[in-house]
């Protein structure tokens, strides 16, 4: 089958030094995709429209793919509400209609998984958007993706404009942020077990109480698989033009944290404070569809978790 893209497009990762931006841009060097565009923040702020158009005027990217996003954890969603939602809705409306209006033949746009109902039905279909209401402690950033996934599908609808969006699940590896109050939940583990360990410390506390079940995707993964979309993946006019990308299996937050104390060699207890939110109890993602057109994870959380420690201790040895 012929494919959707070609070595001669110019490709811009929107984001391409965040952790699925970098993550998308090694993938696409893999396969092959040399003439990549690339804007830091000091040279394109996505947030003004004037500067995202003369800048699309100036490049004249055919394909684009929209990584560039405000993110963090339970935490910064909390206490930064307007942030996330101004700032996300911004970044997206000016790439999107820009890349529209600028005759960009294909756009792949990155949602997230927590665009779903807090109790949607387990594991969950894409078909579950906007069936029921989001989980309060990230609904701003949710909202934006949700707003950032319509936008896309009407200029679909109403233009035939070639934009399909992804919604992959928690990701981690390469390139994570280990903000001791902005991360995610995984990369705050190993953040806080790798410190206990370094310092001798005997116990570690963690939020909430470790129920909770959560599916984390690699992501080098994510990176294929937007390759994968990019080239294979051309939705008809009336089927869905978004997909969930996961691994299909998720684990317990405690589960998580035993297996990073085991990854950082940590020997002590491990401590749940059950004052603190624990958010969505399950969150895992069905991905037949994405499994159905050709693609499916290959890094398994075993595989991936012990690597991603070992990057997380040699940047903290540097420094």
């Amino acid at each position: 089958m012929e494919k959707l893209i070609n070595k001669d497009d110019r490709f811009f990762v929107a984001g391409h030094r965040g952790m699925a931006g970098s993550a998308i841009c090694r993938a696409l060097q893999r396969s092959g995709y040399e003439n990549l565009l690339s804007a830091s923040r000091d040279q394109l702020d996505l947030l003004d429209l004037q500067a995202v158009q003369h800048w699309f005027d100036e490049n004249k990217p055919t394909v684009v793919v929209l990584a560039a996003a405000k993110v963090g954890g339970i935490h910064a969603n909390d206490t930064y509400p307007a942030d996330f939602l101004l700032q996300n809705l911004k970044i997206q409306t000016n790439v999107i209609e820009t890349a529209w209006r600028g005759g960009v033949k294909r756009l792949l746009f990155l949602g997230s998984s927590c665009i779903y109902p807090k109790f949607a039905d387990q594991p969950i279909k894409e078909e579950a958007l906007l069936t029921g209401a989001l989980e309060p402690t990230n609904e701003w950033y949710a909202i934006a993706k949700i707003a950032g996934i319509k936008l896309c599908e009407s200029l679909r609808k109403q233009y035939g404009f070639d934009a399909i969006s992804l919604m992959p699940t928690n990701l981690y590896g390469p390139g994570d942020n280990y903000h001791p109050e902005n991360s995610h939940v995984l990369p705050a583990l190993i953040r806080r077990f790798h410190e206990a360990k370094k310092s001798g410390a005997d116990s570690v506390t963690c939020w909430g109480t470790g129920t909770p079940l959560r599916e984390f995707l690699h992501v080098d993964d994510l990176g294929e698989a937007c390759v994968f979309a990019l080239e294979s993946w051309k939705p008809d006019y009336n089927d869905l033009h978004y997909l969930n990308v996961g691994t299909g299996n998720d684990v317990t937050i405690k589960e998580l944290a035993q297996a990073v104390a085991r990854a950082t060699d940590f020997q002590g207890k491990i401590i749940w404070d059950k004052t603190k939110p624990d958010g969505t109890p399950k969150k895992q993602l069905d991905v037949s569809r994405l499994k159905k057109i050709g693609w499916s994870a290959s890094i398994t959380l075993s595989q991936g978790l012990p690597d991603t420690v070992s990057i997380f201790s040699s940047q903290v040895r540097r420094g």
